[in-house]
């Protein structure tokens, strides 16, 4: 698509729509565990860190694509395998200065999952220095990879924990906060004066089956 057509406001309002979508509409995330390789001691021999070191978990917004298990069997026996796709939105990653790298982990509900590969998805209109975002795939970690850590909420309806099921979600909008603290979020067109922030400010849907801010009930 010729440049003439597709400026860098059309590239900001895609990129808008998209966190969007994934920020306000969807309301999926992962936790996402960054790898110390500075202070993880490694192996002399294996070249391998045996007890990895983790930053503090940090949630992302995201699009995920959970997989049927595969099942592998073995001398020792059966064992399922999980795998996903996530989608990140690119934008977003250089607004929270988040670095992603093969070999990192992440949890997607109760289960943690091993950094495998990462490929930008597409560039949008043929023009190369946008892309629309990253495509995660990861594989499901062996049980002790990451000590002494529980997987953060939603996980399973089965579970009691009490962020076992999520009980309130509430959009972002592109505000610099909301209920929960600092969002992080930034829209484009909010940031170069083109668009005013939502009067609406941002709703909120919680699981009382009673009331809802999104249509009105509060």
């Amino acid at each position: 698509m010729a440049r003439l057509f597709i400026t860098p406001r059309e590239i900001d309002f895609i990129s808008d729509l998209t966190k969007e979508i994934t920020k306000d509409v969807i309301g999926q995330s992962i936790y996402y565990y960054k790898v110390r390789e500075d202070i993880s001691s490694v192996h002399e021999i294996y070249e391998e860190s045996i007890e990895k070191i983790f930053d503090p978990p940090v949630e992302i917004e995201a699009r995920v694509q959970w997989n049927q298990s595969v099942f592998v069997t073995d001398k020792f026996g059966h064992e399922s395998k999980n795998t996903v796709e996530v989608y990140l939105h690119y934008r977003d990653m250089i607004d929270k200065d988040i670095k992603l790298q093969e070999g990192d982990y992440f949890s997607f509900g109760s289960t943690f999952f091993e950094l495998t590969s990462i490929k930008y998805d597409k560039i949008l209109f043929g023009q190369v220095e946008h892309i629309s975002g990253y495509i995660l795939m990861g594989i499901q970690a062996r049980r002790g990879q990451i000590k002494n850590d529980k997987p953060l909420g939603p996980t399973s309806e089965i579970y009691t924990d009490a962020d076992a099921v999520k009980e309130e979600f509430e959009q972002q909008r592109g505000l610099e906060s909301n209920s929960k603290g600092k969002t992080g979020d930034q829209r484009e067109l909010m940031k170069s004066g083109v668009l005013d922030k939502p009067i609406s400010g941002a709703r909120k849907i919680k699981n009382d089956r009673n009331s809802s801010s999104f249509y009105g009930d509060e």
